[in-house]
């Protein structure tokens, strides 16, 4: 009896209240992923972290996993904040590559196709929205905070707000996260020696629902975990080890 194959990829997606996303998102992934070349020999998953949703989306969630095999949900007993949300599903997850992206309907999953080939060749893949469709508060809060992070971090990476990433299974088991560390994946990647990629992406305005950041938890927020994060550069261990074997210790 043949042991069955893991997924191939597995795709984490934070929740929080878009119930009406939900549906549309699920049939665009699943259609997608379904259609790759990869899921005729091995499945692929759909991993929801429903963080503290108030709105129906948590048992939205739980029909969706009923109806589709490809979709699994982890529940919070509250809000946690989607650090904490992609935490738990990077712990989760089985595939070999995890993709992250929000659940808002701001990307678009056919654009996962366009990151996967560089996951062959770099660890983390980050897309770029080159064309946002945000409101103004949030594209400079955006902007002042990228000037910033890269003038500490020299991660070289223009929009490491951008949900929308391919990691190779290394790197997500390597990540120890705390509170705000989503926003500095790229950095905490290259910290540990992880290579980088980045590439541009499509980006749509919100359909439905709200957004959940502002200028206040989203720029100085943001700066203050900055401070974290170099810190975390500068002490980081960094060596490189070889063991002696056994046929050096009797030659010599």
């Amino acid at each position: 009896m043949t042991a069955s194959l893991g997924p191939w990829v597995s795709v984490v997606i934070p929740i929080k209240d878009e119930r009406d996303n939900l549906p549309p998102l699920t049939e665009q992934l699943l259609k997608v992923l379904g259609a790759r070349e990869e899921s005729r020999t091995a499945p692929f998953e759909i991993l929801y972290v429903d963080d503290g949703s108030t709105d129906g989306s948590d048992q939205l969630l739980d029909r969706l996993a009923q109806q589709h095999r490809e979709v699994r949900v982890l529940h919070f007993d509250r809000n946690y904040g989607q650090t904490s949300a992609f935490d738990a599903g990077f712990r989760h997850a089985r595939g070999e590559l995890v993709v992250t992206m929000d659940g808002d309907l701001q990307f678009d999953p056919a654009d996962i196709p366009i990151l996967l080939p560089l996951a062959s060749r770099y660890d983390l893949v980050c897309g770029w929205r080159t064309d946002r469709h945000d409101s103004l508060v949030r594209k400079l809060s955006s902007r002042i905070a990228y000037l910033v992070r890269n003038a500490f971090t020299h991660d070289g990476i223009h929009d490491t707000g951008c949900s929308l990433k391919v990691f190779r299974r290394p790197v997500v088991e390597r990540l120890q996260l705390f509170e705000g560390m989503h926003r500095f994946f790229p950095a905490l990647a290259k910290m540990h020696g992880f290579t980088l990629a980045e590439v541009p992406v499509r980006h749509f305005p919100r359909a439905h629902g709200r957004s959940k950041y502002g200028i206040g938890n989203r720029l100085f927020k943001g700066l203050y975990d900055l401070v974290a994060v170099r810190w975390m550069m500068r002490r980081v261990l960094r060596y490189r080890v070889r063991e002696c074997s056994r046929a050096e210790t009797r030659d010599g």
